[in-house]
């Protein structure tokens, strides 16, 4: 296959991850502002949409950990980017239609990681920068955002304990909007710089780009366009469960979950952590409802994410190198793992249009009142 013909494949199937990432993630920002009933749904996509677009000029770091970090860029070509993405894009569309929030990011750390693996050996892998700059975040962000979450609750409960409750809804649905947007915000610092290293990660590999270069910045504009685009669409299968299923939230609890995942991704981003924006999400609603005195944690449904968590990486990367493994049979390879990839997409989607979830439906569910 001709190599400029390739490499637009990949470019093309990369902001077609980063669109799956914005509707897939949509719930990180703005499942709690839905379900207090701060922001209208359609009113909280847009937000969130406008808003990753703008995290996505912020900064470049965890791109470069992509880019330059987690593989060996010598040993990678622009057909093994592909068969990665393949794994990533379809992890995305599964977890989406059973209405589980798992990472995109450690989707497509999976799908790299298995192709990579596949195609050019183990040593082309840098495990330990998988474990420095993955695997460690993976496991601590969520507990750090729980954690701050639990303490921000209970001293939001304390301090508003003698006020009137109506008085306390209000005010924190206002809060919630600005504390939603800095999530989004954020979202767009870190997970629209994936698709900037997926990009820079093959023009480097195809000789467009010399080693170790940062995104252009027609790469970030379009993964911003992307994840915006996809933002807006709105992931609703996703946005219920982190709204409705996990626990039942009030507005200083969204407030509290809100705040403590904003803190911890934007502190990563700035440390070129490539954390997973879902498990610091999910991390801040538990955390807010075991801060909160009597609250209901659904620990079925928190166990269910946890074991999507577990899968996410090793599943992508399984599909990841079975993808490399046909593709780089040559053309016809190649394009049979894109027609596949197409007709499972559209599968998906025909699948899920049996039992949709939708703005109108989530509108239609009454906010959780405050109790006295």
């Amino acid at each position: 296959m001709d190599l400029s013909l390739i490499v637009l494949v990949v470019i093309v199937a990369a902001l077609a991850f980063d669109f799956t990432n914005g509707f897939h993630d949509t719930a990180n920002a703005m499942a709690t502002s839905i379900a207090t009933g701060a922001l209208r749904p359609k009113v909280a996509v847009t937000i969130s949409a406008v808003l990753n677009l703008v995290g996505a000029f912020l900064s470049v770091e965890v791109a470069k950990t992509i880019s330059g970090g987690i593989v060996d860029d010598t040993k990678v070509t622009p057909v093994v980017v592909f068969a990665g993405l393949v794994g990533a894009i379809l992890w995305n569309l599964v977890t989406w239609l059973v209405g589980l929030p798992s990472s995109s990011s450690h989707a497509l750390f999976g799908g790299l990681i298995g192709a990579v693996w596949v195609a050019s050996g183990a040593d082309a892998v840098h495990f330990a920068k998988v474990v420095q700059k993955v695997l460690i975040p993976a496991v601590a962000s969520p507990l750090v955002a729980g954690l701050i979450a639990v303490v921000g609750t209970y001293l939001v409960y304390r301090i508003t304990a003698q006020v009137r409750q109506d008085v306390v809804s209000k005010s924190f649905k206002r809060a919630q909007v600005l504390s939603a947007s800095l999530v989004s915000l954020a979202h767009g610092t870190n997970d629209a710089q994936k698709t900037m290293g997926v990009i820079t990660l093959t023009l480097i590999s195809s000789g467009a780009l010399a080693a170790g270069s940062g995104p252009p910045l027609w790469v970030v504009l379009s993964a911003g366009l992307a994840i915006a685009l996809g933002t807006y669409v709105g992931g609703w299968r996703i946005i219920h469960t982190m709204g409705r299923k996990i626990t039942d939230v009030q507005t200083p609890q969204g407030f509290a979950a809100e705040t403590s995942a904003a803190a911890t991704i934007l502190a990563s981003s700035h440390l070129g952590f490539a954390l997973s924006t879902t498990h610091v999400c999910s991390g801040g609603i538990i955390g807010s409802g075991v801060g909160r005195r009597l609250a209901e944690v659904r620990w079925s449904v928190a166990g269910r994410m946890a074991l999507a968590w577990l899968l996410t990486l090793p599943a992508a990367a399984a599909v990841g190198a079975v993808s490399a493994e046909v593709a780089t049979m040559g053309t016809v390879g190649t394009v049979v793992v894109g027609l596949v990839l197409v007709a499972a997409a559209l599968g998906i989607w025909l699948w899920s249009r049996r039992n949709p979830v939708t703005p109108e439906s989530m509108a239609a569910e009454q906010p959780v009142p405050v109790a006295a």
